[in-house]
């Protein structure tokens, strides 16, 4: 399959298009913000506080007049600048695909060669996220304002998030003798040049923050955005996918505590709310600890290692890498953040980082073309595959006149073979003038040695969103199952007789826009989309998991100090009152209930409308395909009001490893 890299499908119809939204442009950018100036956010108003009310009121009377008048002056361009653009959206292309080449050990090429089918198999990374990139003055409807700074952010939190290297840690105690899962929340241990995992001798203690330690003067950081990010490898070694720590008890089952930093060489703490004057979701520079590429954000969002040296403390580059010096610090209480439940078979965690190795990312609520741009750019230092843009506009198969597009937006580590996206017929009221809908992707992910293709289906949606409405979100999931049906059965090159490709996998993410707990949502509960994918957060209809939480924040308190960093939005999910204090629960039909109270009548952990399914069926005959790993993700604090979910399959091909 041919994928498109231009909206359109020649140079004589993108110049049009570019002059018809260069005619729109101005009339759209005046209105946006003169809304925008009538809508404050929460942390706007409490910076405006100690502001006298004659100041607010004299700027509001200086520049709602100028921004009416050139609104009004703009109108006649955007009238025919309408006129030119509305026709063109019925030749214009459903997505964008964007591919950066990455020829190093990261890239596509080089990750299609690692897997050949046999052994005991691989696993696979995913992650979704709603971003809530709306035009400002409709992001601010949700608490949250400046969406192309956003945009850049989230772009750089992900990626620096996603390309640290993954651990697994080995524990030794008298009373432990398992081996944790693959830790979503661990930086790499040092290596030989030979590129092999070394164990670590002396202790490690976990917790949500990290301190990088460069040589030459260099911000490991800064490596960290510009290296590993790309996919270069680091000096002295290539970092592999996985990598060792061995962690000794010491006497009184308790680690030797972490010597401090040199002088200069360790970031302070900063995890309380953003400097006077500077929001939170915006305006971040190198050495904000809002932003993940920064020195003492790398502190916030990811875990400090320091690995001790044999004997005392010799520090001999024989025990570790000295390209990689890694320094170790922790807390108790983090131990116990990734758990495992009795009756569980895979770990789950709140996580204030997206995790280590991420292969798959989809994404909700990315409207804004240009916040897209901004996304992608941003991106692409560590996912190869981008597609954004998805959607149409204007009148087209879609019964309502659509001015956004379906706000999709998905990146991949993998090559992708096919990709076909629907929009929903049934939308109506605000939400029938975005084209939501479903899009459809096949990747490939690794070849047999008989050339025959591994390939995994992935399926990113956005339901819905009136609460009132449960039986159009129905049909939608009905519309879902059957194009994916449909979209497998055209894609597929292989026969019984032939197989010429091997399915892997089969997920379906996004945001649902209904829960779990809900009595308002039981029609889709009982859904049959969730007899033929398993939700890995539910035990059944109306029932969930006890460690299961809710993917949606209560806007109202996005900008609290207690949680305005992904470490403190991390330590406050960890508890029941800090859950029921700042996620968003299910109405209550009770007449006078106030928030508080209702809150306080509720049981369960929040509102969880954002999914991850995977397929038990339709793989591989005799593969299978398990969760590892899952996790709710705060590393967005600040900057969205969902918290991403991120899962880690196991395919097994039912071989022993040699």
């Amino acid at each position: 399959m041919v994928l498109y890299t231009a909206p359109f499908p020649n140079s004589c119809l993108s110049a049009l298009h570019t002059v018809s939204w260069a005619l729109l442009f101005p009339c759209y950018w005046l209105a946006d913000r003169l809304v925008a100036s009538f809508l404050p956010t929460t942390y706007e108003k409490r910076q405006r506080a100690d502001d006298p009310c004659y100041l607010q009121l004299l700027c509001t009377l200086l520049f709602t007049p100028i921004y009416l008048a050139l609104l009004v002056a703009s109108l006649p361009f955007a009238f025919v600048g309408f006129l030119l653009w509305s026709p063109l959206q019925s030749a214009r292309r459903p997505y964008i695909y964007s591919r950066l080449e990455d020829k190093g050990p990261a890239g596509g090429a080089a990750l299609l060669s690692e897997w050949k089918g046999t052994g005991p198999g691989k696993s696979f990374c995913f992650a979704t996220a709603n971003l809530c990139l709306l035009p400002d003055s409709l992001a601010r409807l949700n608490n949250v304002f400046n969406t192309q700074a956003r945009a850049k952010e989230i772009g750089q939190r992900i990626r620096n998030g996603a390309s640290r290297p993954q651990i697994k840690i080995y524990i030794d105690s008298p009373t432990n003798t398992s081996i944790s899962a693959a830790s979503f929340s661990s930086l790499v241990s040092p290596q030989g040049s030979d590129g092999v995992a070394r164990a670590v001798p002396g202790s490690i203690k976990r917790t949500a923050s990290v301190e990088y330690k460069g040589d030459s003067g260099r911000h490991p950081s800064d490596e960290a955005a510009n290296g590993l990010a790309s996919g270069d490898p680091a000096e002295g070694g290539s970092l592999e996918d996985a990598c060792i720590v061995r962690i000794g008890g010491d006497e009184g089952g308790r680690p030797p505590e972490a010597d401090d930093a040199t002088a200069g060489g360790q970031a302070r703490n900063g995890a309380g709310g953003a400097p006077q004057g500077q929001t939170p979701n915006h305006s971040q520079r190198d050495g904000d600890s809002g932003s993940l590429g920064s020195p003492s954000a790398s502190r916030e969002s990811l875990v400090k290692v320091r690995a001790a040296a044999d004997s005392g403390g010799s520090g001999e580059p024989g025990a570790t890498n000295s390209k990689l010096p890694y320094k170790a610090s922790g807390v108790k209480k983090a131990a116990a953040r990734k758990r495992r439940h009795p009756d569980e078979a895979f770990d789950h965690e709140v996580s204030a980082f997206f995790p280590a190795n991420l292969d798959f990312l989809c994404l909700q609520e990315v409207f804004d073309k240009r916040a897209a741009a901004k996304l992608k750019d941003q991106l692409h230092g560590y996912f190869e595959y981008i597609l954004y843009d998805v959607g149409v506009y204007g009148c087209q198969g879609c019964c309502s006149f659509k001015c956004l597009n379906s706000g999709l937006f998905f990146a991949s580590r993998y090559p992708i073979m096919d990709v076909a996206y629907h929009c929903y017929p049934n939308g109506r009221r605000s939400d029938g003038l975005a084209s939501k809908g479903a899009l459809f992707l096949k990747v490939q992910v690794g070849s047999t040695p008989q050339d025959q293709r591994i390939v995994g289906y992935i399926s990113c949606t956005h339901l819905h969103a009136l609460p009132e409405d449960s039986a159009i979100r129905c049909e939608q999931l009905d519309l879902l199952q059957d194009w994916l049906a449909d979209f497998r059965k055209s894609t597929s090159s292989s026969s019984t007789a032939n197989p010429e490709e091997l399915v892997a996998f089969d997920v379906i993410c996004g945001d649902f826009n209904f829960d779990n707990c809900s009595s308002d949502d039981k029609l889709e509960q009982q859904h049959s989309l969730f007899t033929h994918y398993k939700d890995p957060c539910r035990l059944g209809p109306g029932e969930e998991k006890s460690w299961a939480i809710g993917t949606l924040l209560d806007t109202d308190n996005l900008y609290d100090e207690e949680v305005c960093t992904p470490d403190n939005l991390q330590k406050v999910l960890e508890s029941e009152e800090g859950r029921r204090e700042y996620l968003a629960f299910p109405t209550s039909k009770s007449p006078g209930a106030g928030q508080k109270g209702r809150k306080d009548l509720l049981k369960g952990n929040g509102r969880r409308i954002d999914y991850m399914l995977y397929a038990e069926e339709g793989l591989c005959p005799d593969w299978k395909a398990e969760v590892e790993e899952f996790s709710f993700i705060t590393q967005l604090s600040g900057l969205t009001d969902h918290l991403p979910v991120a899962m880690r399959l196991m395919v097994s091909t039912g071989e022993e490893e040699a």
